[in-house]
């Protein structure tokens, strides 16, 4: 590390050359690949994927997405002949656009029009699935479909396709994050340059990143949200490492220390702390891959790409910057810098004279809020969550209010039929269906031209979001759609491949969470060169979370608090945000875990005195690490203002789990055990610690701070 900073500073012309000319190559590969980011959802081994499949193989027509144009009036009947023309030429304008294969009109057949032929509905059909639909020709079909609409007749729209349409781009929430870091990191660092260097690092990693993201998207599928999450949480810990590392070169300068030493010294102590907590990021992001889901991989790896390079960046490029501008960047006095802050040293002999109150305390503090996740409930957010202005949310409400809330959320019953005989026993199924518990309706069979393969859409009775819905998919795969004999049959559509996206993620979830925790552990165990405290800090680790997703269960499932930040009604979780919050969230915590017993080690292997150790580790990075969760808070806390509600999820999600990391655990909880456990904490086998020995990962790679700055914990 100090050879690499040292080329870093004095070949500064050269690293920030590089690092123009390697964005630069970036963009062009990224101009000539000619990528693009696309929504491919599979599900292999599913339910869900087998009917898809089968559709696509052999009923190609009905493999696309299915919308709904509901139409509704308040005086008279959609039955009345006036009406009746105007639903006709709406149909009909529809049915001539790009990408529609059909549009049934809802007096094609019975069930399509209420009882009090107030609301009606017709059913368009896409050529593809709303993932690979261009988001130009929905909206032509909507704009169409709307201009339909006259003076007592209202036309809105529904449907997968349709909401991924009307969903706004994100807009300036990472604009409003980086103005208010901006302030902050002027407020910390005391000078323009300082300010500037992190912001220039973050920056230049992400422009490297996205770069390279398009450029891989050419081959590999990307989800369209991958950047915005890439970016929010690149920007986040690159402001945050270059923080904690500008922090220790302005702590090196006070105690007299030229720049070049200063830069070296920083990049051996903080920097290292910012190598193992970015390693940590990216194989927890990287874990994400395991679930074999090919929807989170792309934002999987377009996240850990970032990082990533944010890492590097804050290694190589920050150096060169510091070797540039470091005479620029203000030199506090002794007392205002990392190393004497007479507040933490207080703070810090309080815990010390009651560890046991204060870490009772913290835990239960911790507990309390993560109870709400016990009730946590997986699964999609139907358009009865999206806003009362948006055309889905109106067609929900009217087909809730025409034919009941079911039909918002069909199943799809894809069928193999075997000759007349399969015919006839799915005649005797649709009846079959339609007497169950729970079922509003079923459709007719849909024959493919070969007549070996059908469909039967069924209306269940309750919301797609609601347990019922669930528990009535799970029951007819079970106990009532036959498996074999002359007709096959497998459920799938939208709501189906929701569930079966949970179940997929539930039953991966422990090795997912074991191979990260694990890899985390051992990274952990290789730099402290201790069993104890890498077991420590998965758990605490695992508070945050649980405090985080308590939260998001709060505000986004049971409805506390959601107009403060623009949530008009709840829903169930999306099954993959406790997967993104756990990645996420457990190798950000890394960083302050690290920083924090980076320097408790460093003064254990000075004195061998741990209530000492630990006091001036907490003195001395109680300031910096605050100050560095507030700005990565309040960046990607700027996303919980996004329009997408799994953006806000993440962002409210992340923004407490960084505010409670800080606080309680790093600054209370990790003291407070610590103290209690004593020498315990630097347990290791005799053999592990000659292991660690004999790779050089000895007592004095780290660069310890002279004994004589030392303070003596007030108190």
């Amino acid at each position: 590390m100090r050879r690499l900073a040292a080329f870093a500073y004095d070949r500064r012309r050269l690293v920030v050359a590089a690092w123009i000319a390697a964005i630069a190559a970036a963009l062009a590969l990224a101009a000539g690949a000619g990528g693009g980011f696309v929504n491919n959802f599979t599900l292999p081994g599913t339910e869900s994927q087998r009917a898809l499949d089968l559709l696509q193989q052999r009923f190609p027509q009905q493999s696309g997405d299915s919308s709904q144009i509901v139409f509704a009036v308040r005086d008279g009947r959609l039955t009345d002949a006036q009406r009746r023309t105007q639903v006709a030429g709406v149909v009909q304008s529809v049915k001539r656009l790009p990408h529609v294969t059909a549009v049934q009109s809802p007096y094609a057949g019975p069930g399509a029009v209420s009882r009090d032929g107030h609301v009606a509905f017709a059913t368009v059909l896409f050529d593809r699935q709303a993932n690979e639909l261009d988001k130009a020709d929905v909206q032509r079909v909507v704009d169409t479909a709307q201009a339909g609409a006259t003076r007592g007749l209202e036309v809105e729209l529904g449907g997968q396709a349709i909401q991924q349409a009307e969903q706004a781009p994100p807009g300036g929430a990472e604009l409003i994050g980086v103005a208010v870091a901006v302030v902050v990191l002027l407020l910390v660092l005391g000078s323009l340059a300082a300010m500037a260097m992190p912001l220039i690092v973050a920056f230049a990693a992400i422009a490297l990143a996205m770069a390279l993201v398009l450029a891989a998207s050419a081959v590999v599928d990307i989800a369209d949200f991958a950047p915005t999450l890439a970016v929010m949480i690149a920007l986040g810990v690159g402001i945050d490492y270059a923080l904690l590392i500008i922090s220790r070169f302005r702590s090196e300068r006070a105690a007299g220390a030229d720049l070049r030493g200063a830069t070296v010294t920083a990049m051996d102590t903080a920097g290292r702390s910012v190598l193992f907590a970015g390693s940590t990021v990216v194989v927890a992001l990287l874990g994400m891959v395991l679930l074999g889901i090919s929807f989170l991989n792309g934002p999987a790896i377009a996240a850990a790409l970032a990082v990533l390079l944010t890492m590097v960046g804050s290694l190589t490029l920050l150096p060169a910057l510091l070797g540039a501008f470091g005479r620029r960047v203000k030199v506090p006095a002794i007392a205002d810098g990392e190393d004497e802050s007479p507040r933490w040293a207080r703070f810090s002999a309080l815990i010390e004279r009651r560890p046991r109150a204060f870490a009772a305390a913290a835990v239960a503090v911790l507990l309390l809020v993560a109870v709400p996740v016990t009730g946590m409930r997986l699964g999609s957010s139907d358009a009865g969550s999206n806003a009362t202005s948006s055309t889905t949310r109106k067609a929900y409400d009217l087909l809730s209010q025409g034919f009941g809330s079911g039909f918002n959320g069909p199943f799809l019953v894809v069928a193999e039929v075997n000759g007349d005989r399969g015919r006839a026993e799915l005649d005797r199924l649709a009846t079959k269906l339609r007497g169950q518990p729970g079922v509003a309706a079923v459709a007719a069979p849909t024959y493919n031209r070969a007549g070996d393969t059908a469909t039967l859409t069924l209306f269940p009775a309750s919301k797609p979001q609601d347990v019922a819905t669930k528990n009535l998919l799970e029951r007819l795969r079970s106990d009532v759609v036959p498996r074999h004999g002359p007709v096959r049959v497998s459920i799938g559509g939208a709501t189906a491949a929701t569930v079966d996206m949970g179940s997929v993620l539930s039953a991966k979830l422990p090795l997912f969470v074991l191979v990260v925790v694990g890899l985390a552990l051992l990274l952990l165990a290789v730099v402290f060169r201790s069993l104890v405290i890498p077991a420590k800090a998965a758990v605490m680790n695992l508070l945050s979370i649980g405090a985080a997703l308590g939260v998001i269960t709060f505000v986004f499932q049971d409805g506390h608090l959601g107009s403060l930040i623009g949530v008009d009604s709840t829903g169930p979780i999306e099954p993959f945000i406790p997967v993104f919050m756990f990645a996420i969230v457990f190798g950000l915590s890394m960083d302050y875990e690290v920083f924090l017993l980076s320097r408790i080690r460093e003064q254990w292997d000075l004195t061998h005195d741990n209530t000492l150790a630990v006091a001036t580790g907490v003195q001395r990075t109680g300031r910096i690490i605050t100050s560095a969760a507030l700005l990565l808070a309040v960046v990607i806390g700027a996303f919980s203002m996004s329009g997408i509600v799994f953006m806000k999820m993440i962002g409210i999600g992340m923004l407490v789990a960084l505010l409670v990391d800080a606080t309680i655990v790093r600054s209370i909880l990790v003291p407070a055990t610590m103290k209690l456990l004593g020498t315990w904490n630097w347990y290791a086998p005799a053999g592990l610690r000659r292991w660690w020995e004999a790779h050089g990962l000895r007592e004095g790679d780290v660069v310890p701070a002279p004994p004589e700055r030392v303070s003596t914990p007030v108190g």
